[in-house]
């Protein structure tokens, strides 16, 4: 469960900060979900691959949305990329205890991870078979951060406002699903997205578009089993297998960043050497396209399928275990 402690807010600036902390906390999530995603053997675990997939496609959308109302506001987005062990950006945690977010090979592990992020106040237990415990704590969500921000956002006039400041609107990556942010409308829509999204409603595991949550999808690859639409109090039942096998996965080991790289033979090292240049660029290409530069999301769009391509070139090279490989440490070097 992703917790944040939530700050009065009183100004455009603190809106700011909160929006800033938002994004990155988007962006944070996103190294994680791609080691569980890459280190799926190729050809297998199909319906996993696809719900991985869509979640980190719409940690991306998240990732500018935010940063369109922060630009909207007359901010500078800046991506801060996080260290793996760690936390998310921000003051995440309650009573102390602070979220640490693992670098994982698919597994359930991983699966429990992205739950954990993605856990609404309150999950939805559908019938059929015991259920994970939930938390009992009062906590806030990542939802009701953006509910506080909503809230406050709200009562911005229309000349708190920048309209077409910065302003990602792609329709070359992401049709029908970036928008632009020019004033409260637009970044309360945004805001809906981005909530419903990753955790869905209250009451419902589907999100505005009609499609399981970021929580649920999770939970269906944690369970092997599909969400399906039922006639039961809560809509929706556990169904039959989703087909998950967890043994079809690379021998990767956790938290690369905590390796020694310098003890394993040159090929792994230069392996390692190129998803760093490649995480690298798409950060810095992601920075400027937050930034008035539109043209580099189509860069950072292509970087990370440099990114990709080096994971797989990392994860078919042995370590000096021959039982283990490594894929991207998520490690950013300034080019």
């Amino acid at each position: 469960m992703i917790l944040l402690k939530l700050p009065p807010l009183t100004s455009v600036a603190q809106a700011r900060a909160m929006l800033e902390t938002a994004m990155n906390v988007e962006f944070g999530t996103l190294p994680p979900y791609l080691y569980a995603q890459l280190t799926i053997l190729p050809n297998s675990n199909l319906p996993a691959m696809a719900r991985l997939q869509s979640i980190t496609h719409q940690e991306m959308i998240h990732l500018c949305l935010a940063a369109n109302i922060l630009n909207a506001l007359g901010g500078s987005p800046r991506l801060n990329p996080p260290v793996y062990p760690g936390p998310l950006p921000g003051d995440i945690g309650h009573d102390g205890k602070v979220l640490t977010l693992h670098i994982l090979p698919f597994g359930k592990p991983a699966m429990q991870q992205g739950m954990n992020i993605e856990m609404p106040v309150e999950p939805i237990v559908f019938p059929q078979l015991k259920m994970l415990e939930a938390a009992t704590v009062k906590a806030v969500t990542i939802g009701q951060f953006y509910e506080a921000l909503d809230a406050y956002l709200k009562t911005l006039p229309a000349t708190a406002w920048q309209a077409g400041r910065n302003q990602i609107e792609d329709k070359q990556f992401f049709p029908g699903q970036l928008f632009a942010v020019n004033n409260y409308a637009d970044a309360h829509k945004a805001i809906q997205v981005i909530v419903s999204e990753g955790e869905g409603t209250r009451d419902d595991p589907l999100d505005f578009s009609k499609e399981l949550s970021h929580y649920y999808r999770f939970e269906e690859i944690f369970r092997n089993q599909v969400l399906t639409s039922s006639d039961s109090k809560q809509g929706f039942s556990w169904g039959g297998p989703l087909g998950v096998d967890w043994g079809k996965v690379y021998p990767a080991i956790a938290d690369p960043q905590l390796h020694d790289f310098s003890k394993e033979p040159a090929a792994a090292r230069e392996a390692q050497a190129a998803c760093t240049i490649a995480y690298s660029a798409m950060v810095d290409s992601l920075n400027l396209a937050l930034n008035g530069n539109a043209a580099q999301l189509g860069i950072a769009v292509r970087k990370m399928f440099d990114l990709r391509m080096a994971a797989i070139h990392a994860l078919q090279t042995p370590l000096a275990d021959k039982h283990k490989v490594a894929g991207p440490a998520f490690i950013y070097k300034k080019i």
